[in-house]
């Protein structure tokens, strides 16, 4: 390749202009360097031995504290262990105990305020227990409180609440005909997805809830609660819309309609049609159990 001419070469300020806006911001060599060379041996120096080496030796039991004196040295500080603890099977025997012997929901909930077997507690501002009905014939079950419910204690009243509401009225129902609890009452972190211990301790307290209140209708809002009350791994799109049956720990069998959680609604509208069929096929099945 010939040299180009000094004619031909850009100007200065045109050429830092474009490694500028190529992004080209350091300075390299002049020189190529092979980054694969083998390294310089360090040069060796002699050891000039210190005055103290050379010096006759002395007794340094004077400079150096004896053991008494050490002890007088206070200790360093140390931080104290912060190691999360984590709820073993003794909590959720103990969920399971406590769920089983409550006869009411005051009782059950008396027993979940008590309990501090979940982590979960310790983060959240209050207990979401249940809103709604407790005689009503529908009983919607979502997964977790979120940050508005974890303020005021009640399920459902945020964002995804008022879109709730407006699909309970559709099929003519409103929150004096329906109740609605979480199979995790208490808020996690962050809206965190709630770890599968976390949902294995609070299973109790939710299934004997659907127990007490005994509910013609089961509806399933979103997959975790579906996945865990119906015993499934199937996912909600797959789920949804199809019958399935939720049953006590005496053996009633509650018809459950899985459908989807409106926070994903609020995500997904365009998914808003499956859930209005959904409900739609809930309107037919109370009719045809009236």
């Amino acid at each position: 390749m010939t040299a180009a001419s000094p004619n031909n070469r850009p100007d200065l300020v045109d050429l830092l202009a474009f490694y500028a806006s190529a992004g080209v911001d350091d300075a390299l060599e002049d020189q190529p360097v092979n980054r694969f060379a083998e390294a310089p041996k360090p040069v060796e120096r002699a050891v000039v031995p210190s005055a103290d080496a050379v010096a006759p030796h002395r007794s340094t039991s004077a400079s150096r504290p004896e053991p008494a004196d050490r002890a007088n040295v206070p200790p360093v500080a140390r931080a104290p262990s912060t190691t999360a603890t984590v709820p073993d099977e003794a909590q959720a025997a103990l969920a399971r105990q406590l769920a089983t012997t409550a006869t009411t929901l005051d009782e059950l909930r008396q027993h979940m305020a008590a309990f501090d077997g979940c982590n979960l507690k310790a983060t959240a501002k209050n207990l979401v227990f249940a809103d709604g009905n407790p005689e009503a014939a529908v009983m919607l079950v979502g997964e977790a409180p979120g940050r508005d419910e974890d303020i005021e204690g009640l399920p459902f009243v945020g964002r995804s609440g008022r879109l709730l509401d407006r699909m309970l009225a559709a099929i003519g129902l409103d929150r004096t005909s329906v109740y609605i609890a979480n199979v995790i009452p208490w808020r996690p972190p962050g809206n965190r997805t709630p770890t599968p211990h976390e949902t294995e301790i609070c299973r109790p307290f939710i299934e004997r809830q659907i127990e007490l209140v005994n509910p013609k209708v089961l509806i399933n809002l979103g997959g975790p609660s579906a996945k865990t009350l119906l015993n499934t791994t199937e996912g909600i799109l797959r789920l949804r819309g199809n019958w399935r049956v939720h049953t006590t720990a005496s053996g009633i069998t509650i018809p459950a309609m899985p459908t989807l959680h409106p926070a994903y609604l609020l995500r997904t509208p365009a998914h808003k049609k499956l859930a209005w069929r959904d409900f739609l096929e809930v309107k037919a099945k109370l009719r045809a159990l009236t």
